[in-house]
């Protein structure tokens, strides 16, 4: 899409939606498709575990997200998501990119494409954005330059081992990309500086003939953004952590009707979240363990029972709050929250 900000522009930062469907929408239990092939599986849902989300801006990334492993409402056993839904299901998380240091690219009067790429993925995949601007009222042009830009390609580490329908396929990412840019305006002459860690680890076992499946995975990024005045005076300083974690193991039975299967089912779900600047700290921590079983008929739940627990803590320097629901056979039971909480990521 092109876009012409306005000329007085002082501070940018996009904000990016993910949702992702079809064979993708398990994407990080996916298997290699070497595995696939091997075995004459019947199915589409390879490519392997690893996805990264690109923004562009004039076709040169800017930034990248791994995506918090949102579970839709059918998703691994249905059973676990009624009532209680799975993390962010009803409410998708969204990934901040700072594009303040690239304002001089932005400010020239032109027209500029953002775009958004999905690496290693199968159809299909929804990603869309919201563009928020800061706009200098006593300014007709802010001045702006870039200094230092560097988002490195994601280094990958796969080991892949397998025999048979037995085995596992183990991937590991990181990546560290900097950038820095200056813009002056009526606030002052600002220099923004823009530092990411994210590591991404993704482990998935197949036991018992291919019939038990572990899926492992942890995401952790780390966003650091500094901004300070020309002559070198620290302005603002805010740092971002957030974790991702998810474990499934599913045990599959064939049934004795035909096209039936018994499967068992557990998940542990996490996502935490931790924010700290020179005036302000919180940290969040919403967490789910599901346990169950399930009798399938192709696609159709035909019988099952479901336990699913759920606890969310916040807190910041003047407030908390932590809330802990179970749910099972499709029932409320317990929920009970409280003002007093201490938690830590």
């Amino acid at each position: 899409m092109g876009i012409q900000i306005p000329s007085n522009t002082y501070k940018a930062v996009i904000e990016v939606y993910v949702s992702f469907h079809g064979n993708d929408e398990c994407w990080y239990s996916n298997p290699p498709n070497s595995y696939i092939e091997m075995n004459n599986l019947n199915t589409k849902q390879g490519h392997g575990a690893y996805r990264e989300v690109l923004v562009t801006l004039d076709d040169t990334v800017v930034g990248s997200v791994i995506p918090f492993p949102v579970i839709f409402t059918g998703g691994i056993n249905p059973l676990f998501w009624e009532p209680i839904v799975s993390i962010g299901a009803f409410d998708l998380p969204s990934y901040d990119i700072v594009l303040t240091p690239f304002l001089e690219i932005l400010l020239d009067g032109k027209v500029h494409g953002f775009g958004f790429k999905v690496a290693d993925a199968i159809s299909f995949w929804l990603v869309d954005a919201n563009l928020h601007l800061w706009l200098d009222d006593n300014l007709k042009e802010v001045q702006a330059m870039a200094i230092e830009y560097s988002v490195p390609s994601i280094k990958l580490e796969l080991d892949s081992k397998f025999n048979q329908l037995d085995g596992s396929f183990e991937i590991e990412g990181k990546r560290k990309s900097e950038y820095t840019g200056w813009v002056n305006s009526n606030i002052g002459n600002l220099t923004t500086f823009v530092n990411q860690k994210l590591k991404f680890e993704n482990t998935i076992k197949f036991n018992n003939n291919g019939t038990q499946k572990v899926v492992k995975q942890q995401v952790k990024v780390k966003i650091e953004l500094r901004v300070e005045s020309n002559t070198g005076t620290l302005i603002s300083l805010t740092t971002m952590k957030r974790k991702y974690s998810l474990k499934i193991t599913t045990s599959t039975l064939a049934g004795s009707a035909k096209n039936t299967y018994l499967m068992n089912t557990n998940l542990e779900h996490s996502f935490k979240e931790e924010k700290l600047n020179e005036e302000f700290s919180s940290s969040l921590v919403n967490s789910q363990q599901c346990s169950g079983w399930m009798f399938v008929r192709d696609h159709d739940v035909l019988s099952g029972a479901a336990t699913t627990q759920q606890s969310y803590t916040y807190e910041d320097d003047n407030s908390c709050y932590s809330r802990t629901v179970t749910a099972a056979n499709g029932e409320l039971g317990n929920d009970t929250s409280s003002l007093l909480c201490s938690s830590s990521l």
